[in-house]
């Protein structure tokens, strides 16, 4: 490369075609795992294509491996992991998230009040006006939610 073409800044498009033949060269055990994570981490950073270029002047250019390259098979995508079918398994996210952060909350207030109320005498049980209210107010809207999601679309 020309000094002007390394002085020249690299585009997203440039470190991800270098971190992709970083991997090839991990694939072909040409380079050790500290050394790609290096690497890539360099690739990421880099400015210029002078930047990009010691990070593979070791390893053999492209077109110029040894074995023939098999095909890229792509990774499958990754599961979710299966939970039981209950009563929240099948709401959508968000509902999921605020019932965690409601279950949340509740515990930390049952938690206090646990401790407050162990000091010898049965504290009031204030913890049912944080528990109450907001869930019932998230049971109803759950309860709305699966009946929208059960009933039959309308036929046009």
């Amino acid at each position: 490369m020309t000094n002007d073409r390394l002085a020249m800044r690299a585009s997203d498009h440039d470190r991800q075609e270098a971190v992709d033949q970083l991997r090839a060269a991990l694939e072909d055990g040409r380079l050790t795992m500290e050394e790609y994570v290096e690497r890539m981490g360099l690739a990421y950073q880099a400015v210029t294509y002078g930047d990009l270029v010691p990070l593979q002047a070791d390893l053999p250019a492209a077109g110029l491996m040894t074995h023939e390259r098999r095909p890229r098979v792509p990774a499958p995508a990754p599961r979710a992991v299966a939970c039981p079918r209950g009563a929240l398994a099948s709401l959508p996210m968000a509902l999921k998230v605020l019932w965690a952060i409601w279950l949340t909350a509740v515990s930390v207030n049952v938690m206090v009040w646990v401790l407050v109320s162990s000091t010898g005498h049965l504290a009031y049980p204030w913890p049912l006006w944080v528990a109450g209210p907001y869930g019932a107010v998230l049971a109803a809207v759950t309860a709305c939610v699966q009946m929208f999601r059960r009933a039959p679309a309308a036929a046009p």
